[in-house]
């Protein structure tokens, strides 16, 4: 008896480690802090062009939608080359809606240096997307996090140092117990400040226009919170 009542315990106790692993990490939403992102790249287009009034100044910004596993699915080598060598504007222009374009160079300053082009080259060709409804899918999921007490705790605290604590707390709040085990924080050095300049999110294999940004979340696998926090850069160099 006592031998069988081991083999169940053993059983229940596998039983239960099966949803645990079952959670894992498929994609990743990155997200910019693109006034800190700036003070380290001067030189590009969308920094030169960027003011306080831009709507990148006060939101998070698109960086990318990255399936893990593979990059540059079915990508011709010299377009390939293009890529890797920066060559972003040699890169094939993508077939977007008019609607979705314009959306897409609002939230993705990084269009002015054709971001764009490169995401989809490297990342997007390997999902099961076409350009339109990988972008789309990027911005719905975007513009949630862009509604959340997230952004709300970004905005109040531009300007002022923000904890890894307090983010990891306002994740929670938005997307329910645990949110804060799917980021990964990313900080830059200024001088002698720590910017705050990347959120990377973890998100289950359901992505796909519409989808809940929260379950998708839920369904990731954890990772490090990294940075343990830094200051919220405001739009102009420091």
């Amino acid at each position: 008896m006592k031998l069988k009542a081991a083999i169940i315990g053993i059983s229940l106790t596998a039983m239960a480690a099966v949803p645990a692993m079952a959670r894992e990490t498929a994609a990743i939403l990155a997200v910019s802090w693109q006034p800190a992102f700036c003070e380290g790249h001067q030189d590009k287009p969308e920094c030169k062009s960027q003011t306080d009034s831009r709507y990148d100044a006060g939101h998070f910004s698109l960086h990318g939608l990255w399936p893990l596993g593979d990059n540059y699915c079915d990508v011709a080598a010299d377009v390939r080359a293009e890529d890797e060598n920066g060559n972003w504007n040699a890169l094939p222009a993508l077939s977007l809606s008019d609607g979705l374009r314009e959306t897409v160079a609002k939230v993705m300053p990084g269009t002015q240096s054709n971001l764009q082009r490169h995401e989809w080259v490297k990342h997007g060709t390997c999902t099961r997307f076409t350009p339109e409804n990988y972008f789309q899918t990027s911005v719905d999921l975007l513009e949630q996090l862009n509604g959340s007490d997230v952004a709300k705790l970004f905005q109040s605290s531009i300007g002022k140092e923000l904890s890894a604590d307090e983010i990891a707390k306002a994740f929670n709040g938005a997307y329910g117990r645990g949110a804060k085990d799917r980021i990964k924080i990313s900080c830059v050095t200024d001088g002698d400040r720590q910017l705050i300049d990347e959120i990377t999110i973890g998100l289950s294999d359901k992505y796909a226009p519409g989808t809940s940004l929260e379950d998708l979340i839920q369904g990731a696998g954890s990772t490090s919170i990294g940075c343990p926090g830094g200051i919220v850069d405001a739009a102009g160099y420091q």
